[in-house]
């Protein structure tokens, strides 16, 4: 039987290196933290992390409440998750997730929190049991999953998949390589000419648009974008020429609606005048998809059926999957697919892609992409990483080595734990703090996918203050 015997939970505030515009919120700093939990798992000990931000506006968007106020709720939901599984038995980690996938949700209805938040503290107790109990059989997640050792069952989360298991649909070997997705912040500087002197960044990394294609060999991209036709018009016209100078025409994009819309047919309207802008005939074949344009309010009810406009790119879904049912109400209704963040979930994301998988093999145009929420190392980006590696996703949005300097922030006893074991992820930068290492637009897994979930054992974590978990 698996028991959760002791839990740590850990913070330590990280402030952006520039400032982000991500839907109504622009981040300049955000809590982060670390949990660790110790399981038994047939009477042995192992311990396990997790981690992640604290980000405002993004798990409810609503632009009225306060920041602080926001914060302590997610911790809330920590609390909450880890109170629920000291209560829970199972003989293995699947159906221990689903007790506490349940138990949350109960605690959410009660408590009057919206699921995406509520089962953010279920993803955090869940990363942690993952990499517990692939420390304690000593075998990494892409093995555990393919072995199913989890015991996960697939048409517990979506019927068409009964019978089968991970392995039927999931890539007999995670790709070692894939595409940083670099995100283009509604704030950011295209050109060197666009920062003032006094937002000028001089800590070794790019900061405009053009920097960073040529620093990290940029080749995909993800592009914010508003309600307003005619700004997002003009930053296109002004992005497009920039990829096609520095990358040569070899790139591709998606774009991020962030909710910004809440009329479907304006939505449309908008992206119809875009797509007919003469401007950008050359930059529209680039485009692998839409994510998340339609506010969660509407985006999955009836006036959400994308049949009206057949010759649609891809939409798919990303804060609207916020339940184990999101997806296939999302399918229904003309989407392409949704995201994958470990905040969300990573069974969840597993029967996600295998749904995905199976419909892709049907014949119908399905995808999942690999997005990001400013994650940054030593733990909860290399747990992403890891999973959008197993998941078969070749292209990961990643932001938090834009937004964030890199480790710096971090004791530097983690630093150097950080190098040691994941060279290959992440480099020295000219200060001394680690980098992630982004080379010809690509970030090599190997070392990642190697460790038992992402990280490699031993991160020394005393330094951290940490948060009362009762």
């Amino acid at each position: 039987m698996i028991q959760l015997r002791d839990a740590e939970l850990f913070r330590l505030p990280l402030r952006a290196r520039m400032p982000f515009r991500y839907g109504i919120v622009t981040m300049t700093e955000v809590p982060h933290v670390i949990l660790r939990l110790t399981f038994e798992f047939a009477g042995r000990a192992s311990e396990g992390l997790a981690a992640d931000h604290l980000p405002p506006k993004w798990f409810t968007k609503d632009p009225n409440r306060p920041l602080g106020e926001e914060i302590d709720e997610m911790l809330a939901v920590i609390r909450a998750a880890v109170a629920a599984a000291r209560t829970i038995q199972a003989a293995n980690p699947f159906q221990f997730w689903q007790q506490l996938y349940a138990a949350q949700a109960a605690w959410g209805v009660a408590h009057k929190i919206p699921p995406l938040l509520a089962q953010f503290g279920t993803s955090l107790v869940e990363r942690a049991l993952l990499d517990a109990f692939c420390r304690s059989v000593g075998l990494p997640l892409a093995a555990a999953l393919r072995e199913n050792r989890f015991g996960v069952e697939l048409g517990a989360m979506h019927a068409p998949l009964a019978g089968t298991a991970p392995r039927d649909w999931l890539p007999a070997k995670p790709p070692e390589v894939v595409f940083a997705r670099h995100t283009v912040g509604l704030l950011d500087p295209i050109e060197e000419a666009d920062i003032a002197a006094a937002e000028r960044v001089n800590d070794g990394l790019p900061q405009s648009l053009a920097a960073c294609v040529k620093f990290y060999g940029l080749r995909h991209f993800k592009i914010k974008i508003d309600a307003d036709v005619a700004r997002a018009r003009d930053r296109l016209r002004r992005i497009a020429p920039v990829l096609a100078r520095e990358c040569g025409g070899d790139y591709a994009f998606s774009l991020d609606g962030n909710e910004s819309f809440r009329d479907p047919a304006a939505f449309a309207a908008q992206m119809r005048a875009l797509l007919a802008e003469p401007a950008l005939q050359e930059f529209w074949p680039k485009l692998l998809f839409i994510e998340q344009p339609l506010h969660r309010d509407v985006a999955l009810t009836p006036a959400a059926d994308w049949s009206a406009w057949p010759e649609r790119p891809p939409i798919i879904i990303d804060e609207s999957d916020a339940e184990l049912g999101s997806l296939p109400t999302a399918l229904a209704l003309g989407y392409a697919g949704t995201s994958h963040k470990n905040c969300k979930g990573v069974f969840k994301g597993v029967g996600h892609a295998c749904l995905l998988a199976q419909r892709r093999a049907a014949g119908k145009t399905s995808m999942l992409s690999g997005e990001d929420l400013t994650n940054v190392g030593p733990v909860a980006l290399l747990q992403d990483l890891a999973v959008q590696a197993v998941l078969g996703v070749t292209s990961v949005e990643r932001n938090g080595h834009h937004y964030f300097a890199g480790l710096a922030a971090f004791p530097a006893a983690m630093q150097a734990h950080i190098l040691t074991h994941h060279g290959d992820l992440y480099t020295r930068s000219a200060a001394g703090w680690p980098r992630l290492d982004v080379r010809d637009g690509k970030i090599a897994l190997g070392s990642v996918l190697c460790a038992p979930f992402g990280c490699a054992p031993g991160l020394p974590l005393n330094e951290l203050a940490v948060v009362p978990l009762a």
